[in-house]
């Protein structure tokens, strides 16, 4: 069983705990009303559905994929290929869903029929199989393994997950594996998009909602995932929990007793004196303090800065 050295993300146990705390806090809270329950999830799997595919070059914007989702249209302009992406992705996620009642280890079948279902009515050939053949990645700073390497590698990962014998939380262990499993680059293509959906059935079958990483995180996301090539973690797993850190909001975000998150630039134009915009936008893009992004946007709560401030003056003292 191969060891993964984690000593860099020992700064985000703070980001980690406070995800853990939350999601004991809505699990506290359920059931939920099924009305509001079933409204989000569709709302969350088309937002999943675009940015997954727009961080692998989809044109589609998040409207024309709810169209093609909802009203079952074609969008014109948009070659068939970007509208099977998105029926593909919508298809993986329902069959996902049905997997997550399941607490059994990850099973290296559910992999491949996800990537089946991902890349079902484009490449069909190749759907559901690993590569058989050497492949280069545009822009990465690494040569995935030889393809006879690949099933014994594949395999290696879901025992490594399954056993979790480091005892990692669930959002390190999705970190971990997400990396691992774009290192491995099992298939020729739909990669990206089948490790995002694995990497949710580990988390949902714990009982965490989807962590999204969005589309206007691309650039973040792929530097993170050159980082840990070079064996750092640490922004990766930053990314990851500043993406569930925004589902777990947005699910608490059903109880009215909640206080409500809201763009750093409003909190900060009530109190101009107290804090800076820049100051802020920097402490949620570092994980310090809770806060989670819309787009470009971030949003926290006035309660979440004070607490960073009292905080930081209690440790000067």
């Amino acid at each position: 069983m191969w060891k993964v050295d984690l000593s860099d993300i020992i700064e985000l146990q703070a980001n980690i705990d406070r995800l853990e705390e939350k999601k004991k806090l809505l699990d506290a809270k359920r059931p939920l009303a099924q009305v509001a329950l079933e409204r989000l999830r569709e709302a969350i799997n088309v937002e999943w559905t675009y940015n997954s595919n727009s961080i692998e070059g989809n044109t589609l914007t998040l409207n024309e994929t709810r169209i093609v989702l909802e009203d079952g249209m074609t969008v014109k302009g948009k070659s068939m290929r970007e509208h099977f992406e998105v029926t593909n992705h919508h298809d993986a996620i329902a069959h996902l869903e049905k997997l997550v009642i399941s607490d059994s280890p990850i099973l290296e079948q559910e992999v491949l029929h996800l990537h089946s279902l991902v890349m079902l009515r484009i490449e069909k050939d190749f759907a559901g199989r690993l590569r058989n053949a050497g492949v280069r990645i545009v822009g990465a700073n690494f040569t995935p393994p030889n393809a006879l390497k690949v099933p014994d590698l594949l395999s290696e990962l879901i025992d490594f997950v399954n056993a979790n014998e480091m005892g990692l939380s669930p959002i390190v262990l999705a970190s971990v594996f997400h990396h691992r499993f774009v290192w491995i680059h099992p298939f020729f293509d739909g990669n990206g998009r089948t490790v995002r959906l694995v990497m949710n059935l580990l988390l949902m079958r714990k009982g965490y909602p989807p962590a999204i990483i969005l589309k206007n995180d691309r650039k973040k996301y792929y530097d993170a995932l050159n980082r840990a090539n070079g064996g750092s973690y640490a922004k990766l797993v930053l990314l990851m929990v500043q993406a569930m850190e925004r589902s777990l909001d947005i699910y608490l975000s059903l109880y009215p007793e909640m206080e409500e998150y809201r763009p750093i630039s409003n909190i900060v134009a009530e109190s101009p004196k107290r804090y800076g915009q820049e100051y802020v936008s920097l402490l949620a893009r570092q994980g310090k303090i809770d806060a989670y992004k819309e787009g470009r946007n971030w949003f926290t709560t006035e309660a979440a800065i004070r607490e960073y401030v009292v905080n930081r003056k209690r440790k000067r003292k």
